[in-house]
């Protein structure tokens, strides 16, 4: 769970995530909150052994900050690591659907665009933000799944240790899109479950201009490439 500035949110958040999944454990990543995010994500940590906090010295990006969530988890020897927004879009109640799919996956992807899915208090120019991002997507990689930059999912360790973590250098949206694609190129199964996103109520979006426009310049590179690469596969080396 990366932190940057959820001091309103964090401490409900991780009490409704443990009361949702009991035996769950939670890392909390915190990227040098100025507001005291980390201060408090520490208290809960003393009070709660089935906490614990990784403290970055600066705001390094989402990507970073999963990559060292995902290591530190790995490391640890869970089997099944789980990402999700701390300022109560993902709703932990809707947790326990996303574990039980991963008998069967590699990753679970918590979806907002699909039968039973959607969002709550989001205006019209999210949605179609991010519903003609995940197209854009699904058109320009091949991609079957529905919600392309969706952040709560659960990847079993085994399909994350297959993957290059400390290549990946995408944030934001990016970032999910990139490991997405990445387990579909390592032939991975891959899960849809549908959720709900529900609008935060606290704090800010770290939502940026900066974040669209690196998914949207790394998607149409990947999909040149791919599109190159089965060109090569069709009609062979050049000579």
């Amino acid at each position: 769970m990366p932190t940057y500035n959820e001091a309103e949110n964090i401490a409900e958040v991780v009490g409704r995530l443990i009361a949702a999944v009991p035996a769950v454990h939670v890392l909390v990543v915190d990227d040098g909150s100025p507001d005291g995010t980390g201060a408090i994500a520490d208290r809960i940590a003393a009070a709660n052994p089935q906490v614990s906090v990784l403290h970055r010295d600066e705001k390094a990006g989402l990507g970073a900050a999963y990559r060292a969530g995902f290591s530190r988890a790995l490391d640890d020897g869970f089997d099944v690591i789980v990402e999700m927004d701390a300022d109560g879009s993902h709703q932990p109640e809707q947790l326990p659907a996303i574990l039980a799919a991963t008998a069967d996956a590699g990753l679970v992807v918590g979806t907002r665009w699909m039968p039973g899915g959607g969002t709550r208090n989001w205006p019209l120019r999210r949605r179609l933000l991010s519903r003609g991002g995940s197209l854009y997507v699904r058109m320009a990689l091949g991609m079957r799944q529905r919600d392309a930059t969706a952040g709560f999912r659960a990847y079993r360790a085994d399909v994350l240790r297959s993957i290059d973590l400390g290549s990946i250098r995408s944030q934001g949206y990016a970032f999910q899109i990139e490991m997405l694609w990445r387990v579909l190129v390592a032939g991975c199964p891959v899960a849809e479950v549908p959720i709900v996103f529900v609008e935060r109520e606290l704090g800010e979006s770290k939502m940026s201009g900066a974040i669209v426009r690196e998914a949207i310049t790394k998607v149409a590179r990947w999909g040149v490439r791919q599109r190159a690469r089965q060109v090569r596969g069709v009609f062979g080396p050049r000579p």
